[in-house]
């Protein structure tokens, strides 16, 4: 067994190093899926059929919906296309800031889908993976729980909905 932290941390090196790889452009639509995917489940789990089937506080198939639509929407994110060809050279990765700032977008990215997913996993009570993971009992790291982006943009926050306006409007002004 693995400590979830350990895991979350080599993650994100991991997040941040595909980053660095694929640009801050690609990045950054990536971060917009992942607060897509927020704001859809945000509606999903308000929706009668599936909250009071599905989306059952604490149970485990309340969070495969959760992960489900976390690693669909991350994936089909990741699938970006080509963006040279698209807009010429505004989007060129040729200098280290822009391997900087993808390397960060990357770690952000990672912080957002691997701390959403153990973020839903703790409300599930560590149910699920509970085979795979040693349940984390530092007081450091549950405080960092209260960190990830479903505790401060969770379903129902004015931020959330925020957030999905502001990246819509950043893909309009500046991918369009």
């Amino acid at each position: 067994m693995v400590s979830l932290s350990f895991i979350f941390l080599l993650l994100l090196v991991m997040f941040g190093t595909i980053g660095a790889m694929r640009g801050w452009a690609k990045e950054m639509l990536v971060c917009f899926g992942v607060i897509l995917a927020l704001f859809i489940l945000s509606v999903l789990e308000k929706l009668p059929p599936i909250r009071d089937t599905v989306a059952i506080e604490g149970s485990e198939s309340k969070f495969w919906l959760q992960a489900s639509v976390i690693i669909i929407l991350a994936f089909f994110a990741y699938q970006t296309p080509n963006f040279p060809k698209l807009s010429g050279a505004r989007f060129a990765r040729e200098r280290l800031a822009d391997i900087l700032l993808g390397f960060l977008m990357g770690v952000i990215n990672g912080y957002l889908v691997i701390g959403t997913l153990w973020y839903f996993l703790d409300q599930a009570g560590y149910k699920p993976l509970q085979n795979y993971f040693t349940v984390p009992t530092s007081e450091a790291v549950l405080r960092l729980l209260t960190y990830m982006a479903p505790h401060w943009m969770g379903a129902g926050s004015l931020l959330l909905y925020f957030a999905v306006a502001i990246a819509f409007l950043f893909v309009i002004v500046v991918f369009l």
